[in-house]
């Protein structure tokens, strides 16, 4: 399985951008998928999660209100929708897949627990 990560790009404070993670191969029911997201020097932070048992969504508190995640699962497709981008939202964003066993500790899965990861998007928000 490998993992896809479009739709980055350059954006204003204020717009609303929506990223994609695409599955190729066979996605098993008992999996979650997370966005993450790193910026130089920072560390990484966890975005927003989706499980795949049950559809419970989660989502990291500097995004919380302004981002929402949903699946296309005919598509193998993972949205991440993102509104009133700030500057500080600036990042690499990667999706990976991972148990859903791990889901109340999403934010913090290992690299080690990640089933697949993609190679990720670059979001640049500047005037």
């Amino acid at each position: 399985v490998q993992l896809v990560e479009s739709g980055g790009g350059l954006v204003q404070p204020g717009d609303s951008l929506r990223l994609s993670c695409t599955a190729s191969g066979f996605i098993f029911d008992s999996i979650a998928i997370a966005w993450f997201r790193q910026a130089p020097g920072k560390e990484r932070e966890g975005v927003a999660c989706i499980n795949y048992r049950d559809d419970d969504t989660y989502y990291g508190d500097s995004v919380k209100g302004r981002a929402t995640i949903s699946r296309d699962s005919v598509k193998k497709t993972v949205y991440l929708q993102m509104n009133n981008l700030k500057p500080e939202d600036t990042a690499v964003y990667y999706c990976a897949a991972f148990s859903s066993l791990w889901i109340k500790l999403w934010a913090s899965v290992t690299e080690k627990g990640m089933m697949y990861r993609g190679n990720g998007t670059l979001v640049t928000v500047s005037e």
